[in-house]
């Protein structure tokens, strides 16, 4: 009985010369479709699955391979007697060799345009059903769904066959497979159908865009996996245009770099340092901009992440070259700019055009937990109707300004997170503290003299009234925190004692 192998892929990478190896082996090779013609046309000899099955390719195409002579060929238990002996009675041949992958659903939906009926009929069906029978029975038939491995398996033929392990590992790409495309099949469903975003079961799929050295710490490994879809305006869309590989920390400190500045639409430049941001400013122009969030924390800066909402000129360059830093993140960069730049050999220079684009309110948070997976929609923006004043002291148009602006921070910064600010850039930042107390000190230890004249943002409500007697000290003039608190109206009193302006949310903004 000859072997067999048969062949139907959507990706023709290598496929002519892996049948033309497997035909010099004294395989036969079944094919389908597009499949059969490309290897005919190379002038291999092709047994059409319609002669095997002796039913006729139909529906457009949608019923080709569905067919008990397929299906049982790949199925069957060599080492069985009686699926031997019932091969026989069927006069079915067995199929030893199954190299197939899908249908290009992903490329279709991330066409511009795609409609829905045309995602739907590039839904596979006939190859799903064939590589998972082939890898369930994968100790008598070797199953390829990636064009990378046919080399593999040539190899291993020509050494004597492949080994238990290798056809293990061929058999799990195979449910990685399918388990990733049957993913993205109910996501665009989901998407299209309205379904809610917190499902009783949720199924991710991502795609490896590179290993890194390590993780957090040298002795961890780690990789950086992107979504599959229309990426814009996050980290893993971000070109890199100069500079050493970006490191897990790396990732992790210019996505939330770039989270911050999304916040902004005059020209904004943030300072990130261990996923805090240490230094936050707006300006008439990003040089100014930059020179205030440098200012606002000159000693933090040293060796983090900066983004920038606009172009990067020579000006603003020469100012960042000034300092060490791991990345800088901007929307473009002049050709002067990147020079200047690019002179440090290790420095990460990342553009993204679209670092603007705000998050889609579709999008979820995740955070792995032991055993299961937190997940949460995005922290909404404050619209200004939850704004209420609760002291005699209303804030000034300025502080008012001013109080938003550190409102927008303090909601990227770890909690327990106190944010100080002033004339449109943060003077003092005091995050991940276990009491709300000691992040204040900590905030306004860090902006010495410039923390008088400060306005205070609070991510979540004060316990006590001990915040309002440090803020007043420190010559702090207006504070906005969420309220909640069974002692606001300690607060509140002692706000009116010291003249301090208290806005209250209605919202917190805990980031752990």
């Amino acid at each position: 009985m000859a072997k067999r192998a048969l062949i139907s892929v959507s990706d023709k990478t290598g496929v002519v010369d892996f049948a033309r190896e497997l035909c010099a082996l004294g395989y036969e090779i079944i094919s389908t479709g597009g499949t059969s013609k490309t290897l005919e046309d190379a002038g291999i000899k092709v047994i059409n699955v319609s002669d095997v099955t002796g039913f006729p390719e139909c529906l457009d195409g949608r019923v080709k391979t569905l067919h008990p002579k397929v299906h049982a060929g790949i199925l069957a238990i060599r080492s069985d007697d009686e699926h031997m002996k019932t091969l026989k009675t069927l006069d079915v041949e067995p199929i030893d060799i199954l190299a197939v992958n899908l249908y290009p659903f992903k490329q279709t939906i991330l066409k511009e345009g795609v409609t829905f009926e045309e995602a739907i009929e590039n839904i596979d069906i006939g190859g799903p059903t064939m590589i998972r029978a082939a890898a369930k029975n994968h100790r008598d038939v070797a199953v390829v769904v990636d064009p990378a491995d046919y080399g593999l398996l040539i190899d291993a033929l020509k050494a004597g066959g492949l080994s238990e392990e290798q056809r293990a590992r061929l058999a799990f790409k195979v449910f990685e497979h399918t388990a990733s495309y049957d993913a993205m099949i109910a996501d665009f469903l989901g998407k299209v159908t309205g379904q809610d975003r917190l499902r009783n079961t949720l199924t991710l799929t991502f795609e490896k865009a590179q290993d890194m050295r390590y993780g957090e710490n040298p002795h961890q490994s780690a990789a950086f996996y992107r979504e599959i879809g229309k990426l814009s305006g996050g980290i893993a869309s971000a070109k890199q245009l100069h500079g050493k590989e970006l490191s897990y920390n790396n990732i992790a400190d210019a996505d939330a770099a770039i989270s911050v500045i999304k916040e902004f639409d005059e020209p904004a430049v943030v300072a990130v340092k261990h996923a805090n941001p240490c230094g936050v400013a707006v300006g008439k122009d990003i040089y100014e901009a930059y020179v205030r969030a440098y200012n606002a924390d000159p000693v933090s800066i040293y060796g983090g992440i900066v983004a920038a909402n606009r172009e990067i000129d020579a000006k603003t360059a020469t100012e960042i070259s000034k300092i060490f830093l791991e990345i800088v993140v901007a929307p473009s960069f002049t050709d002067e700019a990147f020079e200047i730049i690019a002179q440090k050999k290790n420095i990460r220079i990342l553009e993204l055009k679209d670092i603007s684009v705000k998050n889609s309110p579709d999008a979820l948070e995740l955070k792995k937990v032991a055993g299961g997976l937190l997940v949460q929609t995005l922290d909404t923006e404050l619209t200004g109707d939850e704004l209420r004043v609760v002291t005699e002291k209303q804030p000034t148009e300025k502080e008012m300004q001013d109080l938003l602006f550190a409102w927008r921070v303090v909601k990227y910064v770890k909690s327990n997170a106190i944010v100080l600010a002033k004339d449109g850039a943060t003077t003092g930042v005091g995050p991940g503290q276990t009491n709300r107390i000691t992040a204040l000190n900590l905030a306004v230890n860090y902006a010495g003299e410039a923390a008088m004249g400060s306005v205070m943002a609070s991510d979540a409500y004060f316990p006590f009234s001990d915040c309002v007697e440090a803020a007043a000290k420190a010559g702090i003039t207006a504070i906005i925190q969420p309220g909640g608190s069974i002692r606001d109206e300690d607060s509140i009193k002692l706000c009116n004692e010291k003249g301090i302006a208290m806005v209250f949310t209605g919202m917190r903004h805990f980031r752990h």
